[in-house]
């Protein structure tokens, strides 16, 4: 009898207990501490589903029916389509990347010098995240500084829309633009409804604030037919417990208080959530990443799994001197890990510095580590036609496998081949000039960064979002 076994790597932090003892413990921060509602309209919305006026300090303490409504008319899922209509990907499924993080500088991948983040890095960056297979998606990659702040989002999402087919998470740094920034993308695409590719992302401020511009931004996206990213981000010791029990808890209050008012204000609304759990430095005054905060990010998605929501983590970015061993072994920690948890969507690869430097060349480099990570996860079939025993006794004992049919068969496809760093016996290295491997991967950046081409259509976006932003202006 056929064995139809995989071996499939897999892992779980959270038992029933941990995941009810998360759920009862938000359940009464949110019942009991409350959240503060910054926005008058979704205050209204609070008392008109409580039967009961809302406090003068804006404190919503919502109970836990409320949650569990919301829960049960939450959608489960999430389909996400590129710009030409074509399925891209579903949330929950196995974890999708996406390049991005809205920072202030772009790293030269050859020099490693930072300069302000300008236009043409916008549309380079794009084109390098649309060309590399890992990524599924492309999140807003930097805030544009060479043109005025009053057109910087909506450039940056010409940028965006022009120079790639993918989905795009959409991060807006100055609010009152956010309409506008849909509306550009309509006028641009037209329906955003029927097959969306845009998913906005929104943050709450923690602890416990569900401010005016985050209520504004569902708002529009909800008029508009949009599911969008709910997901907050908390720093450890400043902003959220210094206990990772604690940050958890209060985290995933925030994210059941978000998915109820969600659904507040339209029943089905489709909602990703999810948390950033960094820490904060007490002697840089800055975040970063620590082992303990991808921990918390699976416990985030298992509880987002035990609710039936689709998620959104941590990309491991953001720690890092350019593209070094500090970025990689966090690259590798979150990649791997989220391939093998239950991570849905990891959108922000490609900072360091502490979330202010975009660096290409870590795009490139978490590109082949996302492809190791996903072979990995995949594992391998155990069964009569995988294993092979008529060639295993064709071959014999010592005999080889070099000519035999599986191998001729699998050998372009059965392992992880890499395109920038592939492995060198010592008199190839030798025979190389003992090439550097940072040196290999910071020049095959700067090809691929010559060769990225844009999408056929790219002029005519360019041109027609042109005259659209100038007549917002």
């Amino acid at each position: 009898m056929a064995n139809t076994n995989a071996i499939r790597p897999s892992l779980t932090v959270l038992n029933e207990e941990n995941i009810e003892q998360v759920h009862h413990y938000s359940l009464r921060i949110l019942s009991e501490v409350g959240v503060r509602v910054d926005s008058e309209r979704a205050r209204r919305l609070f008392a008109r589903a409580l039967g009961t006026p809302i406090a003068d300090d804006h404190r919503v303490r919502i109970p836990c029916e409320l949650v569990e409504w919301a829960l049960r008319v939450a959608p489960p899922s999430v389909e996400i389509y590129d710009r030409s209509g074509a399925p891209a990907f579903r949330l929950p499924d196995r974890t999708r990347f996406g390049i991005g993080a809205t920072t202030l500088y772009y790293q030269d991948p050859v020099t490693d010098q930072v300069t302000p983040f300008a236009r043409h890095h916008m549309e380079a960056m794009v084109r390098l995240g649309s060309a590399l297979p890992s990524y599924d998606a492309i999140s807003t990659v930097g805030i544009i500084q060479d043109v005025s702040p009053e057109q910087a989002d909506l450039v940056a999402v010409l940028e965006m829309v022009a120079n790639t087919v993918k989905p795009l998470v959409l991060l807006i740094s100055d609010e009152e633009a956010f309409p506008s920034a849909l509306d550009l993308l309509g006028h641009l695409h037209g329906d955003l409804t029927t097959r969306p590719f845009i998913l906005p992302y929104f943050n709450p401020i923690t602890p416990l604030v569900i401010n005016q511009g985050t209520v504004d931004k569902m708002w529009a996206s909800i008029e508009r037919g949009l599911p969008f990213i709910y997901s907050n981000y908390g720093m450890a010791g400043a902003s959220a417990p210094i206990g990772p029990g604690g940050a958890l808890a209060l985290l995933n209050a925030e994210l059941l208080a978000g998915l109820v008012l969600g659904q507040l204000i339209r029943q089905g609304q489709p909602m990703v959530l999810g948390c950033l759990p960094a820490y904060f430095d007490m002697k840089g005054k800055g975040s970063f990443y620590s082992p303990q905060s991808y921990v918390v990010d699976l416990a985030c998605a298992e509880m987002m799994a035990h609710y039936h929501l689709p998620h959104c983590g941590t990309s491991g970015s953001g720690v890092g001197w350019g593209a070094d061993f500090l970025a990689a072994g966090h690259q590798w920690m979150n990649h791997l890990l989220s391939c093998i948890g239950k991570v849905g969507l990891a959108p922000f690869v490609g900072d360091n510095l502490g979330s202010i430097a975009f660096s290409p060349a870590i795009v490139v480099l978490a590109n082949e580590i996302i492809q190791q990570a996903r072979l990995f996860a995949e594992g391998f079939a155990l069964d009569d036609a995988a294993v092979g025993l008529d060639e295993i006794a064709q071959v014999g004992p010592g005999g080889s496998y070099l000519m035999s049919a599986s191998t001729l068969k699998l050998f372009r496809t059965a392992y992880f081949r890499s395109d920038v760093l592939p492995p060198l016996t010592l008199d190839d290295w030798q025979a190389r000039g003992y090439p550097r491997a940072d040196a290999a991967l910071r020049e095959h950046t700067q090809r691929l960064l010559d060769q990225s081409r844009a999408p056929e259509d790219h002029a005519d976006l360019i041109a027609r979002g042109n005259v659209f932003i100038a007549a917002c202006r």
